[in-house]
């Protein structure tokens, strides 16, 4: 198995190193993260070795925060990240925004 996985980290690489090199990061979060993880979050930005991640609830953010040493191992086989930051999405923080996504949805 580990030559299957040499070949994808050398395809991945290789679509990375084709990028402008600010957003190589933002890129590399979805192989990073996995499908599952990658499907609840979106890579924000990249700025000063920081990526900013947002994640859908506090819950998420707590777990993912203890998982990103392995996140970070895996980003820096293709770029340089210090640290990521996971954030809660805008309506998370207002409560009226947030009431008002829930009527929608109904």
């Amino acid at each position: 198995m580990e030559p299957a996985r040499d070949t994808l980290i050398k395809i991945v690489a290789d679509v990375l190193n084709r990028l402008p090199a600010a957003e190589v990061p933002i890129a590399a979060w979805q192989f990073a993260a996995g499908p599952a993880v990658a499907d609840k979050t979106r890579a924000l930005g990249f700025e000063e070795g920081v990526l900013t991640v947002e994640v859908p609830d506090a819950t998420w953010r707590t777990q993912l925060r203890d998982m990103a040493p392995q996140f970070l191992a895996t980003l820096n086989r293709y770029t340089r990240v210090e640290r990521i930051e996971f954030v809660l999405p805008p309506e998370a923080h207002d409560p009226e925004k947030k009431m008002m996504g829930t009527r929608h949805q109904r």
